[in-house]
C-alpha cells in the first residue's frame, strides 16, 4: 500500500521527492542540459576505462554468473546485454575505478558513477527518449548532491558519500524515468536510504571496495525505485528522521540543504571534471605544484620538500595512504600524485600504471607532506583552493596558489578536451578503437535528441 497522501508533505524529504518526481525537460535551462551532456560523455570515458581492471572484472564475472546471458541493457565494457540491475552494477563499478569520473565539490560526491549507470540501464529497458533520460539524470544529480550536502563534513570523514548519497541519487533518476508519483518517489528514497553504505576503511588495506560502492549504489537505487513503483513502501523520513541517515551517519546534518533553491539553483552545473587520474583531494595541490614548477622553471631534482596546504577532508582520506602498494591505492597518495607531476609533468592513467613505484617518484613522494591550512579548510567544500609551498635545493621558498583546479566550473574542460579525455581513456583500456570512438562520440553529443536510448557499444565491432 502506498504512503497516505493525507499525511503532511511539506518536510524536506517530501519536498525533494516531489521535485524529482515532477521535474520536466522544459523546466531545465538549456545550459544545464548542455552541461549534463558534457558530464555524460565524460562519464562514458570513465566507464570504458574500467575494462580489464581486476576488481571491475570480478564484479562483471559475478554478473555473468548470476544474471541473464542477454537482455535489453548494456554492459559497456563487455558489449553485451543483460538485466537492468546487472548493467547498472557493472557500469557503476567500471566508471569509478580509473578515478576520472566527475565530482561535485560542495557535497564531495561523484554523481556520474551512480546516476548514469542506473538511468542508462532503465532507459534502455523501457526505450526512453533522450529528453526523458537527461531529465531523469538531472533529477538524480540534484537529489544526490543535496543529500551529500545535507549529510555534511562529519559524514564524509567515515562514509564514502558516493556510496551513501549515491543510492538516493540513483533512485531519483530511475524513479523519474518510471514516472513515480511524489509519494512513490518518497518511498523510493526510504528504500534507498536504508540500503545506503560505503566506508573509507578500505583505503588502509588497498582493498577493492570503492567500485563496489558505486555498483551497489546504482543497483540498490534502481531496486528502490522499481519496488516503489510496485507499491513497496519506505521510511518517509529516512534522511532527517529520528532513526534516519543523519542520526546514524552525521553530526552536522542540515535539513535545509535538501531543498536549497530547488528549481532555481542547478547543482548539476556546479559539478567538476577530473583532470588528473587521482583522488580529487590531490588535484588542488597538484595544480599548485605544476604552476610553481612552470613559473620557476623547476625540475623534480630541484625541489627539496613540498608542503601541500590542504583542507581536513584531504588529510582524512589521503592521510592513511603512506606507502601505496597498488595503482589504485597510489591514486589516494598525495606524495605519489605530486611525484608524478614533478617527474613526468602529469598524473594520468599511463603515469600511474607504469611509474607510481619508480625510485624517482617514490623519492619525491617521501619529500611531500600535508598540512592543514585554515583558509583552505574554511573554504572547503564549496571551494577547493590549491596551495603548495616548495623548498628548493638552493634554499628558496616558493608559494603557489590555484583558486580553481582544472576541471572546476570556472576552469572547466571544453568539449574538445572532454573528447580527447574520453578517447584517451578508451584507448588506455583497449575498450574501443580510435575509429570506433571517432564514430561514437558525435552520436553521444546528440543523445538528448534521440527518440529512444539504445545500445551504445554493442555491435560496434572490436
Amino acid at each position: 500500500m502506498a504512503s497516505s497522501p493525507n499525511e503532511a508533505s511539506d518536510f524536506p524529504s517530501a519536498l525533494l521527492a516531489r521535485f524529482a518526481s515532477e521535474l520536466t525537460f522544459e523546466a531545465i535551462p538549456t545550459d544545464v542540459i548542455a552541461r549534463a551532456e558534457d558530464l555524460f560523455v565524460d562519464w562514458l570515458g570513465s566507464a570504458l576505462a574500467g575494462k580489464g581492471a581486476r576488481p571491475v572484472e570480478t564484479i562483471a564475472r559475478f554478473a555473468r554468473e548470476m544474471g541473464p546471458a542477454d537482455g535489453p541493457c548494456e554492459i559497456l565494457i563487455e558489449r553485451r546485454g543483460t538485466s537492468p540491475l546487472f548493467a547498472a552494477m557493472v557500469n557503476g563499478a567500471a566508471s569509478h575505478f580509473a578515478e576520472q569520473d566527475d565530482v561535485h565539490n560542495g557535497s564531495v560526491f561523484h554523481p556520474a558513477a551512480v546516476v548514469f549507470p542506473a538511468a542508462l540501464a532503465v532507459a534502455q529497458q523501457i526505450g526512453a527518449s533522450g529528453r526523458a533520460f537527461f531529465t531523469a539524470c538531472t533529477a538524480g544529480y540534484e537529489v544526490g548532491i543535496r543529500v551529500g550536502e545535507f549529510l555534511g563534513r562529519s559524514h564524509y570523514k567515515i562514509f564514502h558519500t558516493t556510496g551513501t548519497a549515491g543510492t538516493l541519487a540513483a533512485a531519483a533518476a530511475v524513479g523519474r524515468l518510471l514516472e513515480l508519483t511524489p509519494a512513490q518517489m518518497l518511498d523510493a528514497f526510504g528504500s534507498a536510504g536504508t540500503q545506503a553504505a560505503g566506508l573509507w576503511e578500505f583505503l588502509r588495506d588497498a582493498a577493492d571496495s570503492k567500485p563496489l560502492h558505486t555498483a551497489k549504489a546504482a543497483g540498490n537505487g534502481l531496486m528502490a525505485a522499481c519496488l516503489a513503483r510496485d507499491g513497496f513502501t519506505g521510511a518517509r523520513r529516512i534522511l532527517e528522521g529520528l532513526q534516519g541517515m543523519a542520526k546514524g551517519m552525521s553530526t552536522d546534518a542540515d535539513p535545509a540543504k535538501l531543498i536549497d533553491r530547488l528549481g532555481s539553483r542547478w547543482a548539476l552545473a556546479e559539478t567538476s571534471f577530473k583532470y588528473h587520474s587521482s583522488c580529487r583531494h590531490t588535484h588542488p595541490a597538484a595544480d599548485a605544484l605544476q604552476k610553481a614548477m612552470q613559473e620557476h622553471d623547476l625540475r623534480a631534482q630541484d625541489i627539496a620538500e613540498v608542503t601541500a596546504l590542504v583542507h581536513q577532508g584531504a588529510i582524512d582520506v589521503l592521510g592513511p595512504v603512506v606507502a601505496p602498494s597498488t595503482v589504485h591505492q597510489a591514486k589516494f597518495s598525495m606524495g605519489t600524485t605530486l611525484g608524478l607531476i614533478a617527474v613526468y609533468g602529469k598524473a594520468g592513467m599511463v603515469e600511474f600504471e607504469e611509474n607510481f613505484g619508480k625510485p624517482e617518484v617514490v623519492a619525491f613522494r617521501d619529500r611531500v607532506r600535508m598540512m592543514l591550512d585554515p583558509e583552505v579548510d574554511s573554504a572547503y567544500p564549496a571551494r577547493w583552493i590549491g596551495k603548495a609551498r616548495l623548498r628548493t635545493i638552493d634554499g628558496r621558498t616558493i608559494d603557489a596558489r590555484v583558486n580553481e583546479p582544472k576541471g572546476d566550473p570556472g576552469n572547466t574542460l571544453s568539449r574538445p578536451e572532454i573528447e580527447a579525455k574520453v578517447k584517451g581513456l578508451a584507448s588506455f583500456s583497449a575498450a574501443a578503437s580510435s575509429s570506433e570512438m571517432e564514430a561514437l562520440v558525435p552520436r553521444l553529443w546528440q543523445l538528448s535528441r534521440a527518440n529512444h536510448i539504445g545500445m551504445l557499444m554493442k555491435g560496434s565491432g572490436s
